[in-house]
């Protein structure tokens, strides 16, 4: 199983908009992640898209080109791209771009996204949310298996055998679509054939089985069998007995700022602590509880994937930093020696 970490780039706003970094030291902040990422032998690193004050990435292609000349390994991705507000063809040229500077590490993790600030910024309609998006990702598939495209949608001027370059190291490159709970998004990538990221940033992991039986059946049904499964949360990482004490103090600041925005109840202690029970996310622990989480997770679901969302709100950036560190150098060796295990058993007991 792959495991790695994401980011949104938090700056560390709090209500008043106040940030904990400047842009300038959130992007060095960030590069550091990646790179120490990159070192303990994590699989993935990711980079949202956000066009917020509170979020210092708006171009996570350009970030992931910064991070592909300093790191070696480690596979590069958005976390997400939003396709809806997105030109495909851009898309396909960016990442291909990031993918020859890495060296064929790069991939697009395609959604809607959580906001919709990009709408009205780039002059489209929300009333038009579900169409852009089924639009732009057909186009980016086809660009992505063609050099010259011949195309005509709705949404975007025509294209008339026009050739799209650079061409990315891997053929196809890689595409997922990433989603937060929609049945009709699910069905669609299994159907697609495409790989699936399900991000659970709240409640605990079995509400979503589900899902993830539609999109297996969904695969099935068209004919592509076993697809990539990944899996995104909220994960910290740490040795501190304050460490949940900390923790409330960066995501109950950030979730109830944006809760302010979207009419929610706020969040305090008591309400913190029934979501983080059992297995509630955000997962808080030491190495070996945490990994015993994802464990559980993947006997659950049995994904190829595990993302760890770690710097959060107004995280010190040597906090994320050690989250990084023990995740790659104790919770994956564990995770990792346990899924290899569970594999070779069922490779001895499948029939002949």
């Amino acid at each position: 199983m792959e495991l790695g970490v994401v980011t949104f780039a938090d700056n560390g706003s709090d209500y008043e908009g106040n940030a904990l970094f400047s842009g300038e030291e959130r992007m060095k902040n960030l590069i550091e992640e990646a790179e120490l990422a990159d070192q303990v032998g994590l699989d993935v690193f990711g980079v949202g898209e956000h066009h917020r004050p509170d979020f210092t990435v708006s171009s996570p292609t350009v970030a992931l080109a910064a991070i592909a000349a300093r790191t070696k390994n480690i596979r590069l991705t958005s976390a997400v791209t939003v396709l809806s507000s997105a030109d495909p063809v851009r898309v396909y040229e960016e990442f291909a771009t990031v993918d020859l500077i890495s060296g064929g590490r790069a991939e697009v993790m395609a959604g809607r996204g959580s906001f919709t600030e990009t709408f009205p910024l780039f002059g489209q309609s929300l009333d038009d949310y579900d169409e852009l998006f089924i639009e732009h990702l057909e186009l980016l598939l086809k660009i992505r298996e063609n050099e010259y495209v011949t195309w005509e949608g709705k949404h975007r001027p025509s294209i008339d055998n026009r050739g799209v370059f650079p061409r990315a190291v891997q053929e196809p490159l890689p595409v997922w679509i990433a989603v937060g709970g929609s049945p009709e998004s699910v069905a669609r990538a299994g159907l697609m054939g495409l790989p699936l990221a399900i991000a659970i940033i709240g409640g605990t992991p079995d509400r979503f089985a589900p899902l993830v039986e539609l999109y297996r059946r969904a695969s099935e049904q068209a004919g592509h069998g076993e697809l990539p499964l990944g899996i995104n949360s909220h994960v910290f990482v740490s040795e501190s007995p304050t460490m949940r004490d900390d923790y409330y103090e960066y995501y109950s600041a950030t979730m109830n700022k944006i809760g302010r925005e979207r009419g929610w109840p706020p969040m305090d202690r008591a309400g913190f602590n029934a979501r983080i029970a059992g297995d509630g996310i955000p997962w808080i622990g030491e190495p070996e509880a945490i990994a015993e989480k994802i464990l559980r997770e993947h006997e659950l679901f049995g994904n190829s994937r595990f993302l760890a969302q770690g710097s959060m709100g107004r995280m010190p950036h040597d906090v994320a930093l050690r989250s990084i560190e023990l995740f790659g150098t104790k919770v994956a060796p564990i995770v990792r020696e346990e899924v290899a295990r569970r594999e070779a058993g069922s490779a001895q007991t499948a029939p002949a």
